[in-house]
């Protein structure tokens, strides 16, 4: 695994466990009352549970439509040298991080935390949002060049469109062969 996605990893665990602690500790303080309040947290565990199951089909969807189009020759797994532009990466460039966007969101549901909920997973989004723009974006262009280039103008970052959205919902095959 490379170095990069270790770092990426180890945010995502700081903002999980941070974003758990600080929501717990902003529910004390300013949501006491929903500590024992059953439907909100039926309610609450419900919707979390509902995200994270979108959120993992469509990482598992992205994931294997990037190892069938995003990848040629013998090349560790989960890493791509060939820009892939098929199945929903046609409609969007970014589709995992669409799903992964909603990971805070849907873990802060599971943790029946309204100050996760409201305040800590929204912000957690926004970051993510600016590691897209500020890291993945650029480390796709020094990949990929004039072709990213090319990519960014035709294909926006997300596509929330009835095909687009049906198309990233679709069950992906795993890809068995070998190239």
């Amino acid at each position: 695994m490379s170095s990069g996605n270790i770092f990426r990893m180890i945010i995502w665990i700081i903002m999980l466990v941070g974003g758990t602690f600080a929501g717990y500790y902003l529910d004390s303080i300013l949501f006491s009352h929903l500590k024992y309040n059953i439907f909100f947290n039926i309610t609450s565990l419900v919707i979390g549970v509902i995200i994270l199951y979108l959120v993992f089909k469509i990482s598992r969807n992205t994931g294997r439509t990037l190892a069938k189009y995003g990848r040629k020759g013998n090349i560790k797994r989960m890493e791509t040298n060939v820009l892939a532009k098929e199945g929903i990466y046609k409609y969007m460039r970014h589709p995992m991080h669409l799903g992964l966007l909603f990971f805070p969101l849907g873990f802060a549901f599971l943790m029946a935390s309204p100050s996760f909920i409201l305040i800590i997973a929204p912000l957690e989004m926004i970051f993510m949002l600016l590691m897209i723009k500020l890291v993945e974006e650029p480390e796709a262009i020094k990949k990929f060049g004039n072709n990213y280039i090319k990519y960014m103008k035709e294909v926006p970052w997300f596509c929330f469109r009835k095909e687009c959205i049906k198309e990233l919902l679709k069950d992906v095959p795993k890809n068995n062969l070998k190239d």
